[in-house]
């Protein structure tokens, strides 16, 4: 498994994947971004990210080595199972039922949420990154390799390879990366957990009506190898949001 990193596609223009993407073509990488709308709704974005941005449907995003999935669980479950096989897929999903429905798994704690959307895309290695921190928060905490106040995400796969090539792009976009461990363990960084966007919070007490706006503060390696310690598992079946 290759790297050496020189593109990417994403699949998802929100918050997420478009911050994710300025990320992107500010390091260099070429872009392919799509969503469900279609590459003409994207205009407007690329035009405004760049010539290394490129506004292309679901099946091309997919066509790159590494992808990154910025989109609702509800919209993963409807990508078809295939579609990402022997990619290397950097999961951003989270499960909110508020937005999601119930889901028996989860809320059953027999899956993680990132072994839930391994299991829909059987054939990809998956990794869950980029799924514990705010979309505001992804530019305000990006620094250049070496800075002292560079903040770490937590990277969870169980592909040791493909979790090694999510930490090449967290690098190369502005983070360093913490090991979590495989897929079973991402719930050390899922909704309400030590290692969620709470940690990234420049006022920890912060009420939650307003973290969309709330400013960020890093979390080295060290930090944040502590909150996924720490962590203990969340009872998904009585979460409302």
């Amino acid at each position: 498994m290759n790297d050496d990193i020189r593109s990417i596609g994403i699949i998802g223009s929100g918050n997420i994947g478009t911050a994710v993407a300025r990320l992107a073509v500010a390091a260099g990488l070429e872009t392919s971004i799509a969503n469900s709308r279609g590459s003409e709704s994207l205009g407007e974005l690329v035009t405004e990210l760049g010539e290394r941005a490129h506004a292309v449907a679901v099946p091309q995003a997919a066509e790159h080595s590494l992808v990154v999935l910025a989109v609702p669980l509800t919209a993963v479950q409807t990508l078809p199972p295939d579609l990402l096989d022997g990619r290397v897929v950097l999961d951003t999903s989270n499960y909110y039922p508020s937005r999601d429905g119930r889901l028996a798994a989860l809320d059953q704690g027999e899956l993680t949420t990132a072994e839930f959307v391994q299991r829909h895309l059987s054939g990809a290695h998956l990794v869950k990154a980029f799924s514990n921190i705010l979309a505001h928060h992804i530019p305000q905490l990006a620094r250049p390799a070496g800075a002292t106040d560079r903040a770490s995400l937590p990277v969870a796969s169980n592909d040791e390879q493909a979790k090694a090539m999510v930490a090449t792009l967290l690098s190369r976009v502005g983070f360093d990366a913490v090991d979590a461990g495989g897929l079973a363990e991402a719930w050390r960084f899922e909704p309400e957990a030590a290692g969620y966007t709470q940690l990234y919070l420049a006022d920890p007490a912060t009420p939650m009506e307003q973290f969309m706006t709330a400013p960020a503060a890093p979390r080295n390696q060290d930090e944040v190898r502590r909150a996924l310690a720490g962590a203990e598992r969340v009872d998904v079946a009585r979460r409302q949001f």
